[in-house]
């Protein structure tokens, strides 16, 4: 099977890696890249347990914006933490957290504003305010791509995410 493939690369890639968490089973590998607030890998153990969540877009923050008008729904940054939110009552409602969260792929529209360019600081900064923080210190891998547009008028980002969960595995007795 194709995905327990990728699996076992990754799981490979985690054993020669450094700094690697195992939190609940999962392996955690860390961004080459310093004060990164994403993984480089994840690996889940035959034990485990996926939820994947379709791309979840932001709510219009202005009622009074036109419904076509990209500030609609707020700046980059406001939608990313409308977004989070949402992402988290979903992951609640199944028995999950953010810290659960080992995947995400964001769709991001260009900002008029920014000359229409992806605003990748804006997304960070509301990003951060739900991974790698002291209340929240897991991180997931994440792809981040700039699209044309969102099936959303006015929305500037969605977001498509995995949790996963493992089973303990008991140790062994000597």
């Amino acid at each position: 099977m194709p995905f327990n493939k990728a699996l076992l690369g990754l799981g490979i890639l985690c054993a020669a890696g450094v700094g690697i968490s195992h939190a609940a089973g999962i392996e955690r590998v860390p961004s080459t890249y310093p004060n990164s607030p994403i993984l480089q890998a994840v690996t889940l153990p035959g034990n485990g347990q996926l939820t994947y969540l379709s791309g979840i877009l932001p709510d219009p923050v202005d009622a009074k914006a036109a419904k076509d008008d990209l500030r609609a729904a707020g700046t980059t940054e406001q939608q990313t933490v409308v977004v989070f939110r949402k992402i988290e009552a979903v992951l609640a409602q199944r028995g999950l957290t953010l810290g659960d969260v080992v995947q995400l792929r964001v769709y991001l529209v260009g900002d008029p504003a920014k000359g229409g360019r992806l605003d990748f600081d804006g997304l960070q900064a509301g990003f951060r305010q739900f991974f790698g923080t002291d209340k929240q210190p897991l991180k997931p891998a994440r792809t981040t791509v700039q699209v044309a547009g969102l099936v959303l008028p006015g929305a500037l980002i969605e977001v498509e995410a995995v949790a996963a969960t493992a089973t303990p595995t008991s140790s062994p007795k000597n």
